[in-house]
């Protein structure tokens, strides 16, 4: 049973070209089920999270990061009465248009593609699940409900307008986040539904957790360093108060997913003290509000920023992973501009769609969708083939 502010399937806005009901999955099922079969959602398998996908098997990529998103969302949408099959779909879309090399290498597309509309992950995940995957006989794309287009759209917030900070939004919109809006109106200036909001912060809540997991394994920083921060260190004293000479392993865990825990347990109880007080009647209610109605408490917002900083610092900036960014930034230097003045680098059907898109701005945009697509391995190989 949902609550009255939850999405409901029935009040589906549908899908851009017309389907028939399924007699057995609700709409939202269905664009999960779309989602996990695409060739995009496969290909995050071997995606950078903050280490290049060949540095070793027991760091999260892509995928793994995606997978643990949607279970955070299914958890805190069930429990707050919210649709946790459309907070799931979100949550396994969110990071469709990652290129290779995470963040590293979207900072290097957007660089690139400066001059041709820019590149951001999210507006590349909507044109992967309107246009890119081509399987179906009767459209381009997943056609997924306007409701998972709007989720992975605005999942941290309107894109016109007002900031859920209040200040305002700047800049124009990137070219493929436009292209699909105007195509469907996904209200940019609202909020997004409360599903999509629990995404959003579960997307916070599994890589606050898993960046310090892997980066311990990594070797970057220890324990002890971890017992100076907020909530981590007294995560790591309960336990130790616990379990006195846990193996060091064990002792890990204990600690790190109680951090996991703090960060659920503080947004589950916000959202119910804020829909108690707002008693928000339908799901456009919360798209209408001010700011998002899903987010941490600010003591645990504060913490958190702690902690980013300390990641930042001793883990994304951390001289090995420098050295790694340096290395595969100048792969993607030198991919881009090859495959832009001699699109026969790429396969046929890429090379087609170059030639057929006219000007160079055309071009610029088909040998994004084939860079931005590769997996960490791809890219690689391709600059060992094409860069030597």
């Amino acid at each position: 049973m949902t609550a009255p502010y939850a999405c409901q399937p029935q009040e589906s806005r549908g899908r851009h070209w017309p389907e028939r009901m399924s007699t057995f999955r609700s709409p939202w099922q269905r664009d999960r089920d779309r989602i996990i079969h695409s060739s995009a959602f496969r290909r995050l398998k071997h995606k950078t999270q903050v280490f290049v996908e060949h540095e070793g098997d027991y760091y999260r990529t892509r995928l793994t990061h995606t997978i643990e998103v949607a279970q955070v969302a299914r958890t805190i949408a069930g429990v707050l009465g919210l649709n946790a099959d459309l907070a799931e779909t979100v949550a396994l879309a969110h990071d469709l248009g990652h290129p290779p090399f995470g963040h590293t290498g979207e900072d290097a597309l957007a660089a690139l593609m400066a001059p041709y509309g820019g590149f951001d992950h999210n507006a590349q995940a909507l044109r992967i699940v309107t246009k890119l995957e081509r399987h179906y006989a009767d459209f381009d794309g997943l056609n997924l409900t306007w409701e998972s287009l709007e989720g992975i759209a605005k999942h941290n917030g309107p894109l016109v307008g007002t900031s859920p900070t209040g200040g305002p939004v700047t800049g124009p919109l990137p070219y493929a986040l436009a292209e699909v809006n105007a195509e469907w109106d996904l209200e940019l200036h609202t909020n997004a539904s409360a599903e999509a909001q629990v995404a959003a912060v579960a997307d916070d809540v599994a890589y606050n957790h898993h960046d310090l997991h892997d980066g311990l394994r990594a070797g970057l920083f220890s324990e002890a360093d971890l017992s100076e921060l907020p909530v981590v260190g007294e995560a790591f004293a309960e336990v130790d108060s616990l379990h006195p000479g846990l193996d060091p392993m064990r002792r890990r865990h204990e600690a790190l997913r109680r951090v996991f825990g703090v960060m659920v347990e503080d947004v589950i109880a916000v959202a119910q003290n804020r829909l108690t007080s707002l008693q928000p009647q339908s799901a456009q209610a919360i798209r209408d509000m001010e700011g998002p109605i899903i987010r941490f408490s600010k003591p645990l917002y504060q913490n958190l920023k702690a902690i980013k900083l300390f990641l930042f610092q001793r883990m994304y900036r951390a001289p090995s992973v420098v050295v790694e960014r340096r290395r595969v930034t100048e792969m993607l230097n030198g991919l881009f501009p090859l495959y832009l003045s001699d699109p026969s680098k790429m396969p046929e059907h890429w090379f087609a769609a170059a030639t057929a898109a006219g000007d160079e701005t055309g071009r610029a945009r088909v040998v994004l969708d084939y860079v931005a697509g590769m997996t960490d391995r791809f890219a690689i190989q391709e600059a060992e083939r094409l860069l030597k």
